[in-house]
């Protein structure tokens, strides 16, 4: 279960530019591994709401032959992110990006990530993101998902159950989504494979067509 707690400061002392999630230790190479064999060998890979920008610097270091551009809508996380990957030369600076605008500040993608983002927005921020993804990616890249979701014919685990309920108690437009409606909304989309990961989540890989 991703926790719902919002972001907490770095823990170096006097740094109060960096956010931390808390998550991010735990599942940072879980989805590493996963994406080693999902993205190409080379290319730019997008990860929109990069959050605190931890996983990004992360995976930048596990795949130094791809260039990394995060991004997210909010200013502070985007000075959290640029902290966060400062010095690591194959990422470029955070970029504002918000994921329900019909016009995006990347032209192209070898690859998309999108990591806790689905459950904590709304849905036309979900929407937004499938048809941004498929404008960017050519035929056969990976739109990339990792997150809780609710899936036919799986029970849903009762700690998604309680982070679902409080993700509504703060945002009624939030909470876990239907896989299944969200595979349906990726037009452009085939789904490649779905893999089940740590503390109830998914990664969910969908492939341009």
């Amino acid at each position: 279960m991703v926790d719902p707690k919002p972001w907490i400061p770095a823990e170096a002392p006097g740094d109060t530019m960096r956010r931390h999630a808390p998550a991010t230790l735990r599942n940072r190479d879980a989805i590493a591994d996963v994406l080693a064999t999902v993205l190409p060998a080379s290319g730019i890979v997008l990860e929109v709401a990069s959050g605190s920008g931890e996983h990004c610097a992360h995976f930048a270091q596990r795949f130094p032959t791809l260039t990394w551009q995060p991004s997210d809508p909010e200013r502070a996380a985007r000075i959290s992110i640029d902290v966060w990957c400062d010095g690591i030369g194959n990422i470029r600076p955070a970029l504002d990006l918000d994921a329900t605008s019909p016009d995006w500040p990347v032209a192209r993608a070898a690859a998309i990530l999108c990591i806790n983002m689905v459950h904590i927005s709304p849905w036309p921020a979900t929407l937004g993101l499938v048809t941004g993804a498929a404008r960017l990616l050519h035929r056969g890249a990976p739109l990339f998902l990792y997150g809780p979701y609710r899936r036919a014919g799986h029970p849903t685990a009762s700690s998604n159950e309680a982070f679902d309920a409080a993700l509504k108690a703060r945002d009624p437009r939030w909470g876990l989504r239907d896989l299944e409606a969200v595979v349906a909304a990726a037009d452009g989309f085939a789904l490649d494979r779905v893999i089940d990961m740590p503390a109830n989540n998914l990664s969910v890989v969908l492939r341009r067509v």
